[in-house]
């Protein structure tokens, strides 16, 4: 016990927790984001978005808008007829598909996003190689047909199981879908098919929900799962500061029950990893409303840039919808391969990047998205040349090793809801670098949590953690 104490003693002598000392108080926080908020709803009430059609690009480019159930009836039927004057004259069946391959994208720096160039191809139905996707394509333009007629919504899992013989996999039909999308000149939403609900919100926002009204402060740590119609939702209300854009669940999970938009007021969303398409449209939908500032909070590895990346300038695989999926000027708040040593964050949080982790930091570099940030640039180098990544948790459960590091002998932790194992050495330092969140034990007298389902050679030698 003695030897304890006098570790404790020493440990606490301010080198061995940097980074709390790195830290502003809450005031000084507080009023650096009423500050910047202030700014970033000035610069919004002024400023134009530019336009597609605004440029004087030197080529022609295909963008989609939101159509009426009515004139997306119209639009199809007005193709299908095309078709059957083609059939009829001797020339054929076959669908003007535009192309979405990466040769036909283009990023345009004036908007900050990527858009689609306006070159198709043919999917002829005479055609061994293309029959059977051709034959989707009717198949889809069908049903979609039938859901403008009917009035009602499907998910994307729906449409797939109508006919599942004939797609055999739910990629291909939702390749295809997107296909008719452009095709057909609309946004995905305005087909009436939709995904299963995917992204959270919760903090300072009120909003209605098809006519009902959410607080979302009152969701609890789950939050509010966001509608994967847009359509249903308006009417925002919000006195945050900001918008806290978080990668992962977990992550997610640690701010909800700790009640973080309380203490900063703010809305915090996620989709749980790669961003589905009702969370990008509800993200921008807030951002253009409520004129806040949006700060992103992801992993520090080339996967958590690119997720940054999607909400901020668009996907390859829907470019041609970028305008109404895509945010403007997020801001990176973390984790940046900076972080880990400006908070000498240790060894022990750290993880190696694999060779495929650093080809993709390296292609990353390329991306003209990429390129017209210098700080990305920056910050994307050191990542590939200390071959090092974190992932968001590094940080938050450094922070807690700090708090409790010169508080428990032995240290008491528990694992939270979703998270891994941790294990401490003697020293108090994580054994492990796949570890989750965890927190002290609210009432600071049980000495230890034993569990049945680590492995004994795992165990730390004074104490164990595990599933409490």
């Amino acid at each position: 016990m003695a030897d304890n104490k006098k570790r404790r003693r020493k440990d606490s002598g301010g080198d061995e927790l940097p980074f709390k000392d790195k830290l502003k108080a809450d005031t000084a926080i507080l009023e650096i984001l009423k500050q910047f908020s202030a700014s970033s709803s000035s610069s919004s009430s002024v400023s134009q978005t530019l336009t597609l059609q605004e440029l004087s690009l030197p080529f022609q480019c295909r963008e989609v808008a939101d159509l009426s159930l009515s004139s997306v009836q119209s639009n199809i039927e007005s193709l299908i007829l095309r078709i059957a004057h083609s059939i009829l004259s001797g020339q054929g069946f076959s669908f003007d598909v535009p192309s979405r391959s990466s040769a036909n994208q283009l990023y345009v720096p004036e908007l900050d996003r990527i858009v689609l160039k306006d070159k198709s191809s043919l999917r002829p139905f005479a055609n061994i190689s293309t029959v059977r996707k051709s034959a989707i394509t009717a198949r889809i333009l069908q049903l979609i047909h039938q859901l403008c007629l009917k009035g009602i919504h499907v998910t994307k899992r729906d449409l797939f199981y109508t006919d599942v013989k004939l797609f055999q996999d739910q990629i291909q039909s939702d390749a295809v879908l997107d296909d008719v999308s452009c095709m057909l000149g609309c946004t995905r939403s305005s087909l009436n098919v939709v995904a299963a609900e995917k992204g959270v919100v919760v903090g300072r926002l009120i909003f209605s929900d098809n006519g009902d009204m959410i607080d979302c402060t009152k969701m609890g740590m789950g939050g509010k799962a966001i509608p994967p119609n847009i359509d249903r939702v308006g009417d925002m209300q919000s006195d945050a500061l900001f918008i806290l854009l978080v990668e992962k669940d977990a992550a997610y999970m640690r701010l909800a029950e700790d009640r973080f938009y309380n203490r900063f007021p703010c809305i915090i969303v996620t989709a749980k990893g790669q961003p589905d398409v009702s969370t990008r449209l509800f993200l921008r939908k807030m951002k253009t409303e409520l004129k806040l500032p949006v700060l992103a909070l992801v992993d520090s590895d080339p996967y958590g840039l690119k997720i940054l990346s999607v909400y901020g300038c668009g996907s390859k695989n829907m470019s041609y919808d970028s305008a109404n999926l895509t945010t403007p000027d997020i801001k990176w708040l973390g984790v940046r391969p900076s972080d880990l040593d400006k908070y000498k964050i240790p060894e022990q949080c750290r993880l190696p990047m694999t060779e495929q982790d650093i080809k993709t930091g390296k292609d990353l570099l390329e991306e003209d998205f990429v390129k017209k940030n210098p700080g990305w640039v920056e910050e994307l180098s050191l990542m590939v040349k200390t071959k090092q990544k974190a992932e968001i948790q590094a940080l938050s459960t450094f922070v807690l090793l700090e708090e409790i590091y010169p508080k428990a002998s032995p240290p008491v932790i528990r694992q939270d809801l979703k998270c891994s194992n941790i294990f401490l050495d003697e020293g108090y330092h994580p054994m492990l670098a796949e570890f989750g969140l965890a927190k002290l034990d609210p009432a600071r007298k049980n000495t230890r949590v034993s569990s049945t389902r680590v492995m004994a050679l795992l165990w730390a030698p004074m104490f164990r953690a595990g599933v409490a």
